[in-house]
């Protein structure tokens, strides 16, 4: 891949991923670019890599020969940042305090590929040459390009040029979001985007702020905002469900009251909470706090996803083909 351009006119972004096949992200078979950095600090959070904005160190000590290699104790990388506990064999510890100034080409010097790094810098032409590749999948299926995170909207300037040039392609163009940003982010991005699909936490502000570190009063009021400025787009509205957070009727029936007189909000999905992303907590150095939380029961998010059919108007076989 060529280094992103100094033209200070290019936009560039710090990208995370770039995963193809998508079905879950907006309509049809897409491709979803998971751009770095978040203002949400979710407890529950399955992707820890994606929230600090620059890249970021990655450590897998079952990858690690310790010892036999020892490559990180020396030069280019900082002095401590790697160690071994004195009489004791195994993988090589880590003062996660001295890692910040290792970059890609350090990493790569690493045998075992025990270190990585989360993100990197690109251009728009960069992953718009990526995102091109499934460009017949997205003919046949409807689908296109989604931008995820962290949050997108973090990187303005970066995302609405990079959904700008989709739809020059001709390719359908969604973003997820938490909106927990300036609404002149939105308003920036949201010119260029087909469906938004935005998640709705919790409802009520402190506990909101509990669970996610902020409360949600700047995310209501841009969510409303956009919804009437922005008639034209498909909004779908989500829940991240974890049961003792907000896997309850209480929070399904407010979220239904907020989105219901907007008719533009065209879907409430619910994404049963799971534990797939707790290995990269220790990737990062980082504890994962919902250690005891579990995966909500087959018949509760039945009964939940019931009150929304309801709410929509899908009832029997009306409600399964919607889903």
């Amino acid at each position: 891949m060529t280094t992103p351009s100094a033209n200070p006119s290019v936009p560039t972004g710090t990208v995370l991923n770039i995963q193809r096949y998508c079905s879950h992200d907006g309509p049809g078979i897409r491709t979803t670019v998971f751009l770095k950095g978040c203002s949400l600090r979710c407890k529950w959070c399955g992707n820890p890599e994606s929230i600090r904005a620059k890249p970021e160190l990655s450590y897998d000590p079952k990858r690690c020969k310790g010892r036999e290699c020892s490559l990180c104790l020396k030069d280019p990388f900082p002095k401590g940042a790697f160690y071994f506990t004195e009489g004791e064999d195994g993988p090589v510890k880590v003062n996660w305090d001295l890692t910040s100034s290792i970059d890609e080409p350090s990493c790569s010097l690493c045998p075992t590929g025990a270190l990585e790094m989360y993100g990197k810098k690109m251009t728009v032409d960069e992953v718009l040459t990526e995102v091109e590749k499934d460009e017949s999948i997205y003919r046949t299926s409807g689908g296109g390009i989604t931008l995820s995170g962290g949050e997108c909207m973090l990187q303005p300037d970066f995302s609405a040029a990079l959904l700008k040039g989709a739809h020059e392609r001709g390719f359908n163009t969604a973003v997820e979001t938490a909106c927990n940003v300036p609404w002149a982010n939105i308003e920036k991005v949201l010119p260029h985007v087909d469906t938004m699909l935005h998640d709705h936490k919790l409802t009520i502000p402190e506990r909101h702020k509990k669970w996610t570190g902020v409360g949600n009063e700047r995310i209501l009021a841009n969510f409303k905002k956009a919804y009437e400025t922005f008639p034209n787009i498909d909004f779908i509205a989500r829940t991240p469900l974890i049961p003792g957070v907000n896997a309850d009727e209480e929070h399904i029936r407010a979220v239904l009251a907020f989105i219901r007189p907007h008719k533009n909000v065209i879907d409430y999905e619910l994404l049963p909470y799971h534990r797939f992303g707790l290995g990269k907590y220790e990737y990062l150095g980082k504890v994962y706090e919902l250690d005891d939380y579990k995966t909500p029961s087959d018949e509760l998010v039945r009964r939940l996803q019931a009150i929304i059919d309801e709410a929509f108007g899908r009832t029997g076989q009306a409600a399964l083909t919607a889903k």
